[in-house]
């Protein structure tokens, strides 16, 4: 799951997922495929924060200058 692509990671979230929400699995195929699901969501979240630190510093100023922001999308319009 290190080198899963973020995109793939998705859709072998969502695939468990439905799986879980189905009620044909066993205990242990759902306790198996609820763990999957959480080391999932964990390599989703570090994408996630590496993609948002790579934005920070890759912000640029008003005046051109590459400046140090955080990302906040509930602010953006």
């Amino acid at each position: 799951m290190k080198n899963m692509k973020f995109e793939d990671a998705m859709i072998e979230l969502e695939s468990k997922v439905k799986k879980l929400e189905s009620g044909s699995l066993t205990l242990d195929e759902s306790i198996t495929a609820f763990e999957e699901a959480v080391k999932l969501i964990r390599a989703c979240n570090k994408q996630l924060e590496n993609a948002e630190r790579r934005v920070r510093m890759l912000t640029e100023g008003n005046d051109g200058s590459v400046t140090d922001v955080p990302f906040d999308i509930e602010n953006e319009t």
